[in-house]
């Protein structure tokens, strides 16, 4: 039996191979969705409106587990690794005729979604669900249709996930129960043993960081927003280093929080929703962001609520550390109608530095932009591990790797050629530890770091005295109005300075032995911005 939502669209289930649905739920809407995720035990209402789900083992993307399939099409494409695991035609169709098997009889929901707000470049996706909440997570995440595109709707890409299904590793060529498998010959993407939601939205990503290219579009891992002039400001960043917080500015119009392109006149939006980490959030330091835990309509993973009062404790992380909310983007306030804007005029590379070593604003020729581009870094602290207070430095090329199908290289031209093109202002901006690595120094204050960036997208920051930083060689300010300036000089603000040189030149050691790997595809002048060894 079919239950229609806004409309059913006319190239059903069946031409995916799903034959024997218990009930297919075509495009319910939010409230329909509410319903059947409480009435199917999948998640709570909480005092405020929003639904409060748990994701059960998995927390977070299953990276391990990830999988696309090497063929004629990819073989020469896609840049294979540790990232981009390979996997056979045969062994992802085993992996299909097992999942169409495991679907019959279910209950499935059906969501047809564009991934991206620009109209040349958008892609049709559908969406196939076994739980009511992912498929409110698709329509939430992704842009809804207009009802008069249903009925010619087309979709270029299927995603199916089935969260019960659980992968054979000995038959099916994997890693574990939890399988994530991406087919661009069969435009097809396979998520099974995971019930993290998130799983959803990067594999539309993951494809449109395939496909754009070719058409001289730069997907991007960034956050986006528009100034009063109408300024555009792009923020790259990994998970944790302040792109949906830094964003999210009242003064400026909000794009999106994660994902977007840059064609030849927009940077647009890839979704319809932000993807907020919700541990620890204040509603002093993001009021906009904790209003949207107060609303109907955003979904909230593995947030703790009380039973009885249904009241939320965005402190706990008893479920998880990385405790999300999906919201729709006009959840905040004073966001872009068209979810796009113009040519940008900054561009800010966000790291969280756990050494200490980063200034908290630096800026940036266009090679040194594409060598910070290339290495990606940030720092990560070992969790909630008793006793662990060691920080690791991590490099995730194009601030985005595990999202990146093709080699590194072909983003890094792309985007130094739209810098070329452009003369956008180019900034790195430390949200990281100042004072001293983390478990000596502490947060770099959100208030500095506002302060900073402000000056820098009004324009302010260009017109200030600059050294050079002796280890990284871009420029750093000296002083700037609202900010103290012992903080620009992270150097200044160790008590061991002797300890600080030895910490940066670890630093740059680490800078220098990841970028090994993209030497030959670069030319001089960007090796030449690489950090100096002392």
């Amino acid at each position: 039996m079919s239950i229609y939502g806004t409309y059913k669209s006319s190239n059903g289930i069946d031409q995916q191979g799903i034959v024997g649905a218990k009930n297919e739920y075509w495009n319910l809407g939010t409230s329909a969705l509410y319903e059947e995720a409480i009435r199917r035990g999948e998640g709570e209402l909480a005092k405020d409106g929003p639904l409060v789900v748990k994701t059960g083992r998995c927390t977070g993307r299953s990276a391990n587990d990830k999988f696309t399939v090497r063929d004629e099409t990819t073989e020469n494409t896609v840049w294979w690794g540790d990232v981009n695991r390979p996997m056979t035609p045969e062994h992802f169709d085993v992996i299909y005729n097992a999942f169409m098997e495991h679907a019959k009889d279910k209950d499935l929901f059906v969501q047809d979604l564009w991934g991206g707000s620009d109209p040349e470049h958008r892609l049709p996706v559908r969406t196939i669900s076994e739980f009511a909440w992912h498929s409110l997570f698709c329509r939430t995440m992704l842009i809804e249709p207009e009802t008069s595109e249903y009925a010619a709707f087309d979709p270029q890409f299927t995603i199916i996930n089935l969260p019960s299904f659980r992968a054979n590793p000995e038959t099916m060529g994997c890693n574990s129960e939890t399988i994530i498998a991406v087919n661009f010959s069969k435009k097809l993407v396979l998520i099974g043993g995971t019930e993290y939601a998130g799983e959803n939205k990067k594999s539309v990503f993951s494809i449109l960081n395939y496909l754009l290219p070719t058409k001289g579009v730069m997907p991007m891992h960034c956050s986006a927003n528009i100034g009063p002039e109408g300024d555009v400001a792009i923020f790259f960043g990994l998970s944790g280093t302040g792109k949906t917080t830094l964003s999210a500015d009242s003064s400026r119009t909000l794009i999106g929080d994660d994902e977007h392109g840059w064609s030849d006149d927009a940077v647009f939006n890839f979704e319809g929703g932000c993807y907020a980490k919700m541990i620890n959030l204040s509603e002093e330091a993001e009021p906009e962001i904790h209003a949207t835990t107060k609303r109907f309509g955003t979904i909230l993973e593995n947030v703790v609520m009380d039973p009885a009062t249904r009241e939320l404790d965005l402190f706990d992380n008893t479920l998880a550390e990385n405790t999300r909310g999906a919201y729709p983007i006009e959840f905040i306030p004073n966001t872009s109608e068209e979810n796009r804007g113009g040519m940008p005029k900054n561009i800010i590379m966000l790291t969280a530095d756990a050494f200490g070593v980063l200034p908290p604003i630096s800026k940036l020729t266009p090679e040194q932009a594409m060598y910070h581009f290339l290495s990606g870094y940030t720092a990560k602290v070992a969790g909630t591990e008793i006793g662990v207070k060691e920080p690791s430095a991590t490099f995730s090329t194009c601030f985005g790797a595990p999202f990146m199908p093709r080699h590194p290289s072909e983003y890094g031209n792309l985007l130094r050629k739209k810098i070329a093109e452009t003369g956008v202002n180019c900034w790195l901006v430390n949200t990281g530890w100042t004072g001293g690595e983390y478990g000596v120094g502490h947060r770099m204050p959100i208030k500095a770091t506002r302060a900073l960036l402000h000056a820098a997208l009004d324009g302010s920051l260009n017109d200030v005295e600059f050294r050079v930083d002796e280890n990284f060689g871009f420029q750093v300010p000296t002083a700037v109005n609202g900010v103290d300036t012992n903080i620009l000089n992270p150097r200044d603000t160790w008590e061991d300075k002797a300890a600080y040189d030895k910490k940066a030149q670890d630093l740059v050691a680490q800078f220098i032995a990841n970028f090994a790997q993209f030497e030959e595809h670069v030319d001089d002048a960007v090796k030449a911005a690489a950090p100096s060894a002392a």
